[in-house]
């Protein structure tokens, strides 16, 4: 995603890698690729504070993408929550196992990361 957005800084990726199985593995939150893009969308957005006006309207737009990319990946995929989309609880070391040796994240979160970057890259098409 740090990519799609041209940020190239790998503070990107240290910044968001807790979000891998929902936070730490416990998949009690969204998807990580999910909650990433949030930050994506927040870093390729900003601008200086001080400019009230401006900042109100980059908040306001981030806020309705990350909306749109909830929205339809909900739609696509059912869910947001880690745990309803991988469907093993990855807090329990045999299930975490089960996951790597089955390839699951090859399958399933390989594509939601996809359908993430191909929204942000649509954003971009459309500004």
């Amino acid at each position: 995603m740090w990519e799609a957005y041209d940020l190239k800084n790998e503070d990107m990726l240290w910044s968001c890698i807790a979000f891998m199985g929902g936070i730490a593995g416990r998949q009690k939150a969204p998807c990580g690729a999910l909650s990433a893009s949030a930050v994506c969308l927040g870093l390729r957005n900003r601008c200086a504070i001080q400019d009230k006006s401006k900042a109100k309207q980059a908040r306001i737009a981030i806020r309705d993408r990350a909306g749109e990319l909830m929205d339809a990946f909900t739609k696509t995929f059912g869910a947001i929550g880690c745990l309803d989309l991988v469907g093993l609880d990855m807090s329990k070391p045999e299930e975490y196992q089960k996951f790597q040796d089955s390839d699951i994240w090859k399958h399933k979160c390989n594509r939601y990361i996809a359908f993430i970057i191909e929204k942000l890259y649509e954003f971009e098409d459309r500004e």
